[in-house]
């Protein structure tokens, strides 16, 4: 099944084109990496999947129905699971299990239903115990984990990640890429880090001057990217 389909997609800011005419398709059980320079556009890129930012032509498709306007993304939302790069923009409850269970209980779920999503998702992002922690007290890599946690618990068919690492000591990146290898959910991961997209995505893609191209295998970004030249930084 295909969950999301791009079709000519072209984003703009005032005069600057940051996505030129782009196809991509995720289907059922593929995990796509996606890297770039800052700015190429991969923020813009998941943001106009959910419907956060209005393309200027083109189709975006979920689940083979089109999307234009926002309430045709009130599915989507409900079939995609969009993890922000900075976590502090997605955790708003005072508390972990809270945070966690907002979701289920904005789809209907009861307390008892809701908390108990809640409570398994922690355990599957290996935070059991954390229900009470206070998130603006959590550190950097404890705020990933939660927002990935809140993310889950809706029961997506699909997570869009927006360089997840970012910002995450080693033992938490490790523990975000397990935890994501572990999932039998869709995967589309924009990062700056070929290494962690190699250890939780299969398919790789790179973004510049507007244009995806896909990659035979995930080379070292240092090393591609010096390829593509310079971009702006902005509006990523």
């Amino acid at each position: 099944m295909t969950l999301v389909e791009l079709e000519g997609l072209t984003c703009g800011y005032q005069d600057r084109v940051v996505l030129a005419d782009l196809n991509l398709r995720l289907d059922e059980g593929q995990r796509l990496g996606l890297a770039g320079h800052t700015g190429s556009g991969k923020t813009t890129l998941l943001k106009a999947i959910m419907g956060l930012v209005t393309p200027t032509g083109g189709v975006v498709r979920i689940l083979g129905s089109e999307c234009r306007q926002n309430g045709d993304f009130t599915q989507a939302r409900r079939v995609l699971g969009y993890l922000f790069q900075n976590s502090d923009d997605q955790l708003f409850c005072p508390t972990v299990l809270e945070d966690v269970a907002f979701g289920p209980l904005n789809l209907g779920a009861s307390q008892a239903e809701a908390r108990a999503v809640a409570l398994e998702c922690l355990s599957m992002v290996g935070l059991c115990g954390f229900e009470e922690r206070l998130t603006h007290r959590l550190s950097g890599g404890e705020k990933r984990l939660t927002s990935l946690a809140g993310v889950l618990a809706m029961r997506p068919k699909a997570l869009l990640l927006d360089e997840p690492t970012t910002g995450l000591d080693p033992e938490s990146k490790a523990r975000v890429a397990e935890v994501l290898r572990g999932l039998d959910l869709a995967l589309l991961v924009v990062s700056h880090e070929w290494d962690f997209l190699t250890q939780v995505t299969n398919r790789y893609f790179t973004l510049s001057h507007g244009h995806l191209h896909e990659a035979a295998e995930a080379p070292h970004l240092h090393h591609h990217v010096h390829s593509l030249g310079d971009l702006p930084h902005s509006h990523d």
